[in-house]
């Protein structure tokens, strides 16, 4: 069984608050305000098993709950760490036919993950194309982190921000997928929300850390 639980990396705040959900599929849209902002979905496995993640929101497509996602957003980069934070998978572009074609830039420029993991407790990470993890831990922190608008002055669209690697306008939505096969995405529960500074989200390994100490 896979449980889930979602958060927004925002400045200045470090928050907890989570909800268990537990069917075995998710799906979440949303946009982002800043091209350095960070979105995290923290997930759990009962039981070892292949997980994917994939997302929607460059080239358009259908998601887990038959949501028709329209094509337009910003380029994503996808990254999975353990509970102890180290950095597991990190994927920029999947290929044509794992993930769609944009119809507009002819690009398949969404991230794709699919892997096996053993039973715990994991951290996916959605960022903007070019903000990766610095190195091979979350508590290394990202890229681009402090950069709100680092794709206008790197890519150079007119937007000035969410520009992709072809200087192409592009918007802050997104769409990804988390699916684990089991109970299906239909009707889930989306789960209560974990802020963290996006200064500090070596904070989350922290807190991981202490819980492990008290118990």
């Amino acid at each position: 069984m896979l449980q889930l639980w979602r958060g927004a990396a925002i400045a200045a705040a470090c928050m907890l608050c989570a909800s268990v959900s537990s069917a075995g599929d998710f799906h979440f849209t949303g946009s982002l305000t800043t091209d350095d902002q960070l979105e995290q979905f923290m997930f759990s496995l009962s039981s070892p098993g292949t997980v994917t993640a994939i997302t929607y929101g460059y080239a358009g497509g259908t998601n887990v709950a038959s949501q028709v996602i329209p094509a337009g957003g910003f380029d994503p980069w996808l990254a999975i760490f353990d509970s102890s934070g180290n950095l597991l998978a990190s994927v920029d572009n999947g290929t044509c036919g794992q993930v769609g074609t944009d119809p507009s830039t002819g690009a398949c420029f969404d991230s794709f993950i699919s892997q096996s993991f053993a039973s715990g407790t994991y951290t996916l990470i959605l960022s903007e194309s070019d903000n990766q993890p610095v190195d091979t831990t979350l508590a290394d922190g990202y890229t681009r982190t402090g950069q709100g608008n680092f794709t206008g002055g790197e890519f150079g669209c007119s937007n000035g921000s969410f520009c992709d690697a072809n200087g192409d306008n592009r918007t802050a939505n997104f769409a990804v997928d988390i699916l684990a096969g089991g109970d299906g995405g239909g009707g889930v529960p989306e789960p209560a929300t974990i802020v963290l500074g996006a200064a500090g989200l070596a904070g989350i390994i922290g807190l991981r850390r202490w819980r492990a100490a008290v118990q």
